[in-house]
């Protein structure tokens, strides 16, 4: 029997949203969001990002991202400077206090997935998951109104990724 697009969008979400529910609960202890996580694991590279970049990575449209960007510039974990190949826009950094935050969180997260590590098929998941993402982005994948990674959720599903 086919599988049906009901039931794989199903197990994804249900999948996506316990994995947000379990590293929320990690990130709860130090009073940050799985967004926010998101957009210092992006600038944990050292590279320095663009506010479109970052908004992908962390799923989130830009006024919700300038949001945070903004909670995260008064936490001191992050700064913003004018992009020296194009001055019309602005790359995000991390300060050396938001790389020590990035490095606590991470190990956290890591700790609190720990166990997952063992049962799941790390490296094969890894593949069919950015195969199946590649497939959806591919041809025939309407570009209209989309967020990261070619979905189009609709105004109750905006919410996915914040569970608590």
């Amino acid at each position: 029997m086919a599988r049906q697009p009901q039931d794989l969008l199903y197990l994804l979400t249900r999948a996506e949203r316990l994995a947000v529910r379990r590293v929320q609960s990690v990130l709860d202890e130090f009073d940050c969001s799985v967004e926010a996580w998101r957009v210092l694991d992006l600038l944990s590279d050292g590279q320095g990002h663009n506010m479109t970049a970052l908004a992908d990575h962390a799923f989130l449209p830009a006024p919700s991202l300038t949001k945070l960007v903004d909670q995260l510039v008064d936490q001191n974990w992050v700064y913003r400077r004018v992009d020296p190949t194009d001055r019309r826009r602005v790359l995000a950094h991390l300060t050396p206090r938001g790389m020590q935050r990035w490095q606590l969180l991470a190990r956290e997260v890591r700790s609190g997935w720990g166990d997952l590590e063992e049962s799941l098929p790390g490296a094969e998941l890894d593949g069919l998951l950015a195969r199946l993402a590649e497939a959806l982005e591919g041809p025939g994948a309407s570009g209209r109104g989309t967020f990261p990674g070619g979905v189009t959720p609709g105004r109750a599903e905006r919410g996915v990724g914040r569970a608590r």
